[in-house]
């Protein structure tokens, strides 16, 4: 096949297939641009996951009507004039190439005023095709409208996921940027429904508060380092404060969103032997260093990035973040402790006493009245062939396993994911007889989520109510418990709606279609005992008369081993009773 240069419609499309991978590329282009236009008021509407509509509104500088052929035309910009300029950016956008892209992919509208302008100016691109330039009345700033993205590339449609995560994408795009710009203010409104608003006062713990609640916004740990030419701040969370996944690390370089594997292992390092293994912490933090030692010209949709001098910065970031978690929350000094008697005096000091053995939990506490432990009510019946024996409970390990004997040996029982197991099946089992019995709640807890994680929650009321949970909607990214399942009095209501949704993966069948089984196990594993916590004889002997009548005692509901079993024979081999064999 001959060599031959490609059509200017074909080309652009190919270029904005590097630039517009999805409706959220659309808004994160459009929102940069408004701040590279110095607004303080921006609002983003979208329809149809932003397929159908997405709509930019801002109140900047503006574009001049002269100009305004040359904004969607590619390779025009007006942040930089010399290559020099790459070395030195200090602007979102650069490249000139972003409404170009989405206007050669979508039938595309900009309407545009400067302040000194008596009147503004309206351009139609249709597919890169640029229609009349005609005169308007508008307010001074920009507005662009973007519909039927992708009409032209219906290949490209196919690639998307489904309505609600494009929406989530956009969602928690916009509420990134809110946080990093708090001196903006921020409306989201999804199909006509607003999702997102913030006042532009600067504060960003009201920001914080807004998105994940006031309890959390009060609770997260102000960080504010600086070294050189370095400036590094933001929040992190406290210690107990964590998520199963790494979603909630958001980074800002220079007021840009970017995906940085160093700097995320540099946050995580700094949790180190803080956190149990596969918790992760919530994080906003921004980094403004030197523009020059930041290179942003490595990634189509700017991404990425990349540091002059990545050692230094990843050693500030841990630096920093360690710092403030020491700060708030400083690690205590123990010293060890005796196996016999009382703990070991040097210098007038003892261990402290939150860390010594529970020897003040009182035996005759009831396991109805824990405030901490979930009521752990043991349902009857016949025990399978494969069940566990009957085993005599010795105690308690480490404030996480349980030591029980059986007639063929000795068992270790990780505690939290035995009582997940005992969980699992009495929910199960009650909702297959009479339904889940409820217990309303004295004082209905209010529990407040970001906006793409809300809408995740939204779809899955209907499933909750057939667990026993009585759930409402109540304003905006709000929604308000009533009550609860009885089996599960004693538990946190919050957190059992947070393991919904932060556990969800993209590749995972969605919230919407997942089945009762799933978001049940789910619960299950947030709302069972933890390990490091200590139990009274009468909770843990609760904890293995349940876990042997389950059908399915020796896994989780997740598939971890809830048990070792250490059998005499291999007792008797360990001590040298017996042979090797």
């Amino acid at each position: 096949m001959p060599i031959r240069i490609l059509p200017d419609h074909i080309a652009s499309q190919i270029a904005a297939g590097e630039v517009i991978e999805r409706p959220a590329s659309v808004v994160k282009e459009l929102v940069e641009n408004a701040l590279d236009a110095r607004s303080t008021e921006i609002t983003i509407e979208i329809e149809g996951a932003g397929k159908r509509l997405i709509a930019a509104i801002d109140n900047g500088d503006g574009v001049p009507r002269q100009e305004l052929g040359l904004a969607v035309s590619r390779h025009a910009t007006s942040k930089l004039s010399r290559a020099e300029d790459l070395f030195h950016i200090e602007t979102l956008g650069f490249r000139g190439e972003a409404l170009a892209s989405i206007g050669s992919v979508s039938r595309m509208t900009v309407e545009s005023r400067t302040r000194d302008a008596e009147s503004g100016a309206s351009l139609d691109v249709d597919g890169g095709k640029l229609g009349n330039l005609t005169e308007v009345g508008v307010p001074y700033g920009t507005r662009i409208v973007v519909q039927d993205l992708f009409y032209n590339v219906p290949a490209r449609l196919k690639f998307l996921k489904t309505d609600n995560t494009e929406r989530r994408h956009i969602e928690a795009l916009v509420t990134r940027y809110a946080l990093a710009y708090p001196d903006v203010r921020w409306e989201l409104v999804v199909d006509g429904k607003p999702s997102l608003q913030t006042s532009g006062n600067g504060d960003q713990r009201e920001v914080l508060a807004g998105l994940y609640g006031l309890d959390l916004a009060k609770q997260m740990l102000a960080v504010d380092f600086k070294e050189s030419d370095a400036h590094i701040h933001g929040f992190i969370s406290p210690i107990a404060v964590t998520r199963s996944n790494r979603r909630d690390i958001t980074i800002f370089v220079n007021g840009r969103w970017v995906k940085d594997t160093a700097v995320t292992a540099a946050i995580i390092r700094a949790y180190h032997t803080l956190l149990m293994v596969g918790r992760f912490p919530i994080v906003v933090l921004f980094l403004d260093l030197p523009p020059e030692t930041v290179d942003v010209n490595v990634h189509p949709a700017k991404a990425e990035v990349r540091f002059r001098e990545g050692n230094l910065v990843f050693t500030q970031t841990q630096r920093a973040v360690r710092r403030a978690l020491l700060a708030y929350s400083p690690v205590p000094d123990l010293r060890p402790r005796q196996f016999w008697g009382e703990s070991q005096n040097q210098g007038g000091q003892t261990v402290d006493p939150a860390w010594a053995m529970s020897a003040e939990i009182s035996t005759n506490q009831d396991l109805d009245n824990s405030p901490s432990l979930p009521q752990i009510s043991i349902h009857t019946g016949d025990l399978d062939a494969d069940a566990l024996p009957l085993l005599r409970l010795i105690g308690q390990v480490a404030a996480t396993y349980l030591v029980a004997e059986g007639p063929d040996g000795l068992y270790l029982i990780d505690q939290h994911a035995a009582h997940e197991r005992v969980l699992f099946e009495q929910l199960m089992a009650q909702q297959s007889q009479d339904g889940v019995p409820a217990q309303s709640l004295l004082e209905p807890v209010n529990v407040t989520l970001p906006p793409d994680k809300a809408r995740l929650l939204d779809d899955q009321l209907e499933a909750l109510e057939n667990l026993g949970f009585q759930v409402e909607s109540f304003g905006p990214n709000t929604f308000t418990v009533r009550a609860i399942p009885a089996l599960l009095v004693g538990g946190d209501p919050e957190a059992a709606l947070n393991v919904l949704v932060e556990d969800f993966e993209e590749d995972e069948t969605p919230l919407a279609s997942a089945t009762e089984a799933k978001i049940t196990a789910r619960i299950c594993k947030r709302m069972a005992v933890k390990g490091g916590q200590n139990l009274s004889p009468e909770e843990q002997r609760a904890l293995l008369q349940g876990l042997e009548k389950c059908q399915s005692p020796r896994t989780c509901p997740h598939g971890r081993p809830t048990m070792i079993h250490l059998s005499a024979d291999l007792l008797e081999r360990q001590f040298g009773r017996r042979g090797a064999r």
